[in-house]
């Protein structure tokens, strides 16, 4: 009964863990680029009361053992990479990637960070930079007197100048790609950073070396699917409240037990 106690906490613990990732994804359902993400979780150890294969009074072997579970626990939050709806704004600056791939921006810090949200804008300096002011790398400066801006599905970024009619390259966007993608860790503000996990970026051209192209004009939405979430939160609750039951039940019977002392 005990036992009976521990394991059923253990799951309480893991399917509140699991609810708390489904908020944050709801939370983000209109988050620009946003991938939802999902709980994973393992059985504990197991306690052997009985091996398998152990031998019998008679020569013979036990067919299947005797295990008694400990539980289970969470143990890493995959992310979903999948396309996310891509919504037209209009804006000239707002890009939206195509397939797979990141823009590359700098921190603060001089350190690397990537992002699918392309909802860019032009500092004082004309650079191109996030909403948090953190610039494309590489950068791409935008004259003060460009009176329009067009960016290539490659990422060439053009612009015509006041007073005259020819459009003028001043730089080009690149997308970045990793070998596992999953291994990105989350740092908030839309952003992710490389880890020994994900490996090293690798940069290329738009529509080149595995990456997708950029759409101008649009923005990726958030991948989260709300019925999808909603359902997955039900059956969270529903685990959650059975194995409070089982806590509830554990307990009925040591009361009795304690009384019939």
């Amino acid at each position: 009964m005990l036992r009976a106690l521990d394991t059923a906490a253990t799951g309480m613990a893991a399917e509140q863990m699991h609810i708390d990732v489904i908020s944050n994804n709801l939370a983000n359902v209109n988050t620009t680029g946003f991938r939802r993400s999902r709980a994973e979780f393992q059985d504990l150890v197991y306690q052997t009361l009985k091996p398998t294969g152990a031998a019998t009074g008679s020569g013979g072997a036990v067919p299947s053992g005797l295990q008694i579970g400990q539980g289970t626990r969470a143990v890493a939050t995959a992310r979903d990479f999948a396309q996310g709806a891509l919504r037209q704004t209009g804006n000239p600056l707002d890009l939206a990637i195509e397939g797979g791939g990141f823009l590359r921006i700098t921190r603060p810090n001089g350190e690397p960070a990537y992002t699918r949200a392309g909802n860019l804008r032009t500092d004082a300096e004309g650079k191109l930079v996030t909403v948090d002011g953190y610039a494309v790398d590489p950068e791409v400066n935008i004259p003060p007197d460009a009176t329009s801006v067009t960016i290539a599905p490659d990422g060439t970024v053009s612009v015509t100048q006041g007073g005259s009619s020819e459009a003028t390259e001043v730089g080009r966007i690149q997308l970045a790609t990793f070998p596992n993608v999953g291994g990105l860790d989350a740092i908030g503000r839309n952003l992710l950073v490389p880890t020994v996990a994900s490996g090293d970026a690798v940069t290329a051209n738009p529509g080149e070396g595995g990456t997708g192209t950029l759409l101008q004009g649009f923005l990726e939405g958030s991948n989260v699917e709300v019925v999808t979430e909603m359902i997955d939160l039900i059956t969270s609750q529903r685990a959650y409240e059975i194995n409070h039951r089982v806590i509830q039940a554990a307990d009925e019977m040591l009361r009795r037990t304690t009384e019939g002392r």
